[in-house]
């Protein structure tokens, strides 16, 4: 497996976010085009409008000999058509770099017709849930997705990969896979751990599952912890904004610092087994740490995972 980084948390200009990825032998980048990312690396209209800003850009990855493994649109086209827009945009923009992958997630519609405000329904209590989900899955998500795979496809797209977060419609495998059913197999998961977690889940046997199905896409490296004391008394739903680390339940950590390198070593292990062998790209949330010292913090994890060094 090779590895990567998501760019967006590395708060520095383009060309330095590449040197910094030479200097840590780190071969790929995943670049947020925007919705829920600033888009720090890439201006997507311009790159969209202009094969001059392309070639530009471009250049400076191969004078590296740094690969674009996937472009990450994350946001929620299900609700808003603003993020439904970027998302189409960048869809052509994969298209005109070669791009094959795509990293996102499923988006999550409001709860009826006429709403506006997404809903996330996470329990079968009260039965109007049912009506909720029925709705959201066959009136809005399916349809909707039919749509975007038809764009991918047109656009020489192999791979959406769908990070299994929280406030989504796709948030694990079992949801990831009622999709696939209905839109096919453009759509896998983007495995990412530190969601499971405190979701209460194992993405080890994750990993499992989606290897029965050839659906993992791709991998984020992010670590999560639940918070002694805190979570222990009120259970892992937190809705404190993350900034409040001092005080939630679990905690985006820098990987290691929530489970050891025995922990990843065998889930890189049993990914590999499960016939994935592409990149793991590092997303780094830990906001206790300074930028630079979480990335490096965790990248050291990762290469001795992977058995990089």
């Amino acid at each position: 497996m090779r590895l990567a980084i998501k760019t967006c948390t590395l708060d520095m200009p383009f060309t330095d976010m590449l040197d910094f990825c030479v200097q840590q032998g780190v071969g790929a980048v995943e670049i947020g085009t925007g919705n829920w990312s600033g888009a720090p690396h890439i201006g997507l209209d311009e790159m969209v409008s202009s094969a001059a800003a392309r070639t530009r850009w471009q250049d400076e990855l191969r004078r590296r000999e740094i690969e674009l493994c996937a472009l990450n649109c994350s946001g929620n086209p299900l609700a808003y058509e603003q993020e439904m827009l970027v998302t189409e945009k960048t869809f052509r923009l994969a298209e005109q770099l070669g791009v094959k992958k795509i990293v996102m997630m499923s988006g999550l519609p409001a709860g009826c017709a006429g709403d506006r405000t997404p809903v996330w329904i996470t329990t079968s209590w009260p039965p109007e849930t049912q009506d909720i989900l029925d709705y959201q899955w066959n009136e809005v998500c399916i349809p909707a997705w039919e749509r975007l795979v038809k764009l991918a496809e047109s656009c020489g797209i192999q791979q959406i990969a769908l990070e299994n977060h929280g406030m989504q419609l796709v948030y694990n495998p079992e949801t990831l896979l009622r999709l696939r059913d209905a839109v096919g197999p453009m759509v896998g998961m983007n495995l990412d751990p530190s969601h499971l977690f405190w979701m209460g889940g194992d993405p080890i046997e994750a990993a499992r599952v989606l290897g029965e199905h050839d659906a993992i896409y791709h991998l984020h490296g992010k670590d999560s912890r639940p918070e002694r004391r805190l979570s222990g008394p009120n259970g892992l739903l937190d809705t404190k904004p993350i900034d409040a680390f001092r005080s939630r339940a679990w905690n985006y950590v820098a990987v290691g610092a929530g489970h050891g390198l025995q922990w990843w070593q065998e889930f890189f292990s049993v990914v590999r087994m499960c016939g994935y062998d592409g990149d793991v790209s590092l997303e780094m949330e830990d906001l206790t740490l300074p930028m630079l010292e979480g990335h490096l913090t965790s990248l050291r994890t990762l290469k001795d995972a992977l058995v990089l060094n």
